[in-house]
């Protein structure tokens, strides 16, 4: 139908006959010249339609916003002084002489031609008109060629595009499974994977050497701004490799994707050790432009009087740290009272501070609260220890590691971004030696990760000391986001029977959930590892938006529906019948 697209006429086409399709963007009328904004997925071309074309000029009348029209006309270049240099076909227009109706439209809920702010759920409900925005279609667009020069890095890299089953069985990975009942096996169910874990440490198993899949994953969880319960991971797995050859792999394909859709160069990444990390940015996915870190100081307060330090100082599962913003003195007592507030609904007590006013003058210099409540040596010693400087602000932090850490480490990444403190574009890096578990908040150990990745210990050493067992494990973290996550797999029998001891999976349970692996395991494996990527939150760095869902064609809502097709929905009677499945649900 179309020879040219929207978007692609310039002048290398003047005079030439073309024939574009597309979406009036803007119809507007001017002294007896109707212009239309024709707009296709590569952008927008003016048609011009004058009144001694009768037919056409008729046909133009009767069109509005979101009509699809196919137009056939000569290439012209704009009078002198109407170019519009925004656009790349700003120096052309299309002189119309056939224009034919595709089809109408009805008023489009929210304007494309004027886009404003339009409530999110107004724009899932009506998706299709919201992906014909420019900046959405692009997203989309770009999301495709990434996964187009994804699959050409590891080609190259002679990995092996494999796909792995959607149905398969449930396995702990650290979040809810979603199920799905059998109809053939009456009582039994499915699960969707959370990973292609299992499977690509079998194909390692199998020989396959190289292994890579663009692979749709499915966690039934809590939603926020980067998660979906449904999403894509590029899934990762070598044999015969070691930590750095993974490493490796992971950073020049993300150096690569940065390279070629920002046009920026990243240097090498720096590598993080995660108990470093966490000491100084409270989080193991630090952003790294903000030149800001916890400082702990828990040793210089243990002796005071101020119980709201001292307590925590004392307790080992407790810290206390400081935190410096140079300059910090200019915020206001409500900016800093709005600093509390955003601390204290992560669970933080309050938010103390000091303002240096005069470094020099300990007595009449700083300016807070709790100065009174501190022995002057103290506040000597952190004057000397944090090296501060007059119109600096020290905030505080003291209380359980859990909240220290969550509310410290938000708190870095908010004023980061009110203060403008980004020193780069980019900040990738490695955190790695992660710990091999973790404790829930019933005292049991779990794995930190998933209990398949390979210790830095021997199976009798782990059993010993399982509490600070470190992992072969390794995250990328890419401004502030963890973009990907591997580490290398157990690949010993002995080794996972212990680790699967560990937490608390009897024989039998390991024998009913695992049975196949760990008789894979002793038919001969290979040392392996890999490791995983969210292209979901690749493509939403690379399209500079911060919203996961800007990225996905057909996204879920925070409370994991679709406004779009009002998914999940009820089942009838009937299919519910034949699956041997009764609901206990009642209505409210």
């Amino acid at each position: 139908m179309r020879s040219h697209y929207c978007g692609a006429i310039t002048t290398t086409n003047l005079d030439q006959e073309v024939t574009i399709c597309g979406w009036i963007h803007k119809r507007r009328d001017h002294g007896g010249v109707i212009f239309l904004d024709v707009r296709d997925i590569k952008g927008l071309c003016q048609a011009v339609i004058n009144p001694d074309n009768a037919e056409s000029f008729a046909i133009a009348e009767t069109l509005r916003n979101e009509f699809v029209v196919e137009i056939s006309g000569i290439v012209r270049a704009r009078l002198e002084g109407t170019a519009n240099k925004n656009m790349t076909t700003g120096e052309i227009e299309l002189e119309a002489q056939n224009i034919k109706i595709l089809s109408k439209a009805v008023t489009p809920v929210f304007p494309l031609d004027d886009y404003q702010d339009v409530n999110e759920d107004v724009r899932l409900k009506n998706r299709f008109l919201d992906l014909r925005r420019p900046e959405m279609n692009q997203r989309i667009v770009t999301r495709s060629k990434i996964t187009s020069a994804v699959r050409n890095y590891l080609d190259e890299k002679e990995f092996h595009e494999i796909e792995t089953p959607i149905l398969t069985k449930a396995t702990p990975e650290g979040a809810r499974d979603f199920v799905l009942p059998s109809r053939v096996q009456s009582g039994k169910f499915f699960a969707l994977p959370q990973s292609p874990q299992l499977f690509k440490q079998l194909l390692m198993m199998g020989g396959l050497d190289k292994y890579y899949q663009i692979a749709r994953c499915f966690r039934d969880e809590d939603l926020r701004a980067d998660r979906q319960p449904e999403f894509t991971q590029i899934d990762i797995e070598a044999s015969f490799i070691d930590q750095n050859y993974i490493m490796e792999v992971g950073e020049d394909m993300i150096s690569l994707l940065i390279e070629k859709f920002c046009g920026d160069r990243l240097d090498k990444f720096p590598i993080l050790d995660w108990h470093d990390s966490m000491r100084d940015y409270g989080c193991d996915k630090p952003d790294l432009r903000i030149p800001l870190k916890l400082v702990e100081i828990s040793d210089l307060v243990k002796d005071e009087e101020f119980k709201v330090f001292a307590e925590p100082a004392k307790n080992d599962n407790s810290r206390v740290v400081a935190l410096k913003i140079p300059g910090g003195n200019s915020l206001s007592r409500g900016q800093i009272d709005e600093y509390t507030n955003f601390v204290s609904k992560l669970g933080a007590k309050g938010l103390a501070y000091i303002k240096v006013n005069d470094v020099s003058d300990m007595e009449n210099g700083l300016q807070s609260p709790i100065l009174k409540f501190l022995k002057p040596e103290t506040i000597a010693s952190l004057i000397s220890e944090l090296g501060l400087k007059n119109d600096d602000l020290l905030f505080f932090g003291a209380g359980k590691k859990s909240v220290v850490n969550l509310s410290m480490s938000s708190l870095i990444k908010k004023i980061g971004e009110d203060l403008d403190l980004f020193t780069s574009k980019w900040a990738p890096c490695w955190v790695v030696d992660f710990p091999m578990f973790e404790k829930n908040g019933e005292g049991n150990l779990t794995s930190l990760h998933h209990p398949f990745t390979l210790p830095k210990c021997s199976s009798n050493e782990l059993e010993e000391s399982p509490e600070i067992a470190i992992a072969h494990a390794y995250d990328i973290v890419l401004n502030g986001y963890e973009i990907g996550g591997g580490s290398l797999r157990v690949f010993d029998a002995e080794m996972q029977e212990a680790i699967f001891k560990i937490l608390n999976i009897s024989k039998e349970e390991a024998d009913s959930k695992f049975g196949f692996l760990l008789k894979a395991l002793s038919s001969g494996c290979p040392p392996h590892g890999g490791i995983a990527f969210g292209l979901d939150r690749i493509v939403m760095l690379v399209t500079d938006t911060s919203n996961i869902r800007d990225v996905i064609a057909f996204p879920k809502t925070q409370s994991a529906t679709c406004l779009l097709t009002d998914a999940p929905s009820k089942v009838d009677d009937a299919q519910l019948e034949e699956l041997k499945i009764v609901s206990t649900h009642k209505e409210d």
